[in-house]
């Protein structure tokens, strides 16, 4: 298996998708539907969505159920995007090589737009469910609304601490929050919509943490030393921000050393599905070594 491959089929699946649910219609609101479609189409890796499809496939194969989560995902991750480029917040220029949604359309436009993907999220997921709510559904809503309410949290506790001393404890709450709960969500609703046995649905949600945390590690590491061409937007920002992050706290080396150890935790969890968690597998390494 060719990872890099299989996982742009994969988004690409998702982005299919996700075009479906783009206003394009002459109405009054036209450019903020251009806001929205600029950040939801604009690309990216689709982690949280392809996590949540690749657990589902992992016990089912009717992935009609599982996909309105799964677009809904996208959209609340590309809403924290908006938001989180603004300048009250993180105050970014670029995102995916182009210029971020409040530079492209304003700043009032932007929060709309983020705003109304957020919302677009929860209808999207309301329209799977009202004519058919079982208690897994039910389950998933749950779950979803969880990991939106802790990733403003820790975005919010980000904020709060940027350029203030910061325990190991605070640190970890905010990556665990700001970064890995949207991961762990799309495991454990992809987990929960395929019947997935309690004991699974556990050891699943421990590889999301894991990976979830390395995710935010690998973010940290690349804002430090990754290529600005590559991750399409500036290196270096944490730092002068006077940011916590792992590498600022621990130094590159320990931040590497941290990486390493929990990715090859979320291996030895995910190994045990054998071929059919191949792919997970290979996402735990991407993980890791990923240029942007």
């Amino acid at each position: 298996m060719i990872f890099k491959d299989e996982l742009k089929k994969r988004a690409k699946e998702i982005e299919d998708e996700l075009i479906t649910y783009v206003r394009t219609k002459d109405v009054p609101e036209k450019k903020l539907n251009e806001a929205i479609e600029y950040s939801l189409m604009a690309g990216g890796k689709r982690i949280r969505p392809v996590l949540m499809l690749e657990v589902f496939r992992l016990f089912s194969d009717d992935i009609k159920v599982v996909m309105p989560f799964a677009v809904a995902m996208e959209m609340l991750h590309n809403f924290s995007l908006i938001h989180d480029d603004l300048p009250g917040i993180d105050n970014d220029d670029f995102r995916h090589g182009k210029p971020t949604n409040h530079k492209m359309f304003g700043e009032s436009t932007a929060i709309l737009a983020g705003d109304s993907l957020f919302n677009e999220a929860y209808l999207t997921i309301s329209e799977s469910i009202r004519e058919n709510l079982s208690n897994e559904k039910a389950e998933a809503f749950y779950e979803f609304s969880h990991s939106a309410d802790r990733m403003i949290i820790g975005e919010y506790v980000d904020t709060e601490f940027e350029g203030k001393p910061i325990s190991q404890e605070y640190l970890e709450y905010i990556h665990i929050n700001k970064t890995a709960e949207l991961i762990k969500g799309s495991v454990r609703i992809g987990a929960i919509l395929s019947g997935a046995p309690k004991d699974d649905l556990e050891k699943l949600t421990n590889y999301a943490e894991k990976i979830g945390l390395a995710f935010q590690i690998k973010d940290d590491i690349l804002s430090e030393i990754g290529d600005e061409k590559v991750l399409g937007k500036p290196v270096g920002n944490d730092k002068k921000k006077n940011k916590c992050t792992y590498v600022t706290k621990y130094g590159l080396d320990v931040a590497k050393e941290t990486l390493h150890k929990i990715t090859n935790e979320a291996i030895q969890i995910i190994s045990s599905y054998g071929e059919k968690g191949e792919f997970l597998k290979e996402l735990a390494i991407f993980i890791e070594t990923r240029e942007k």
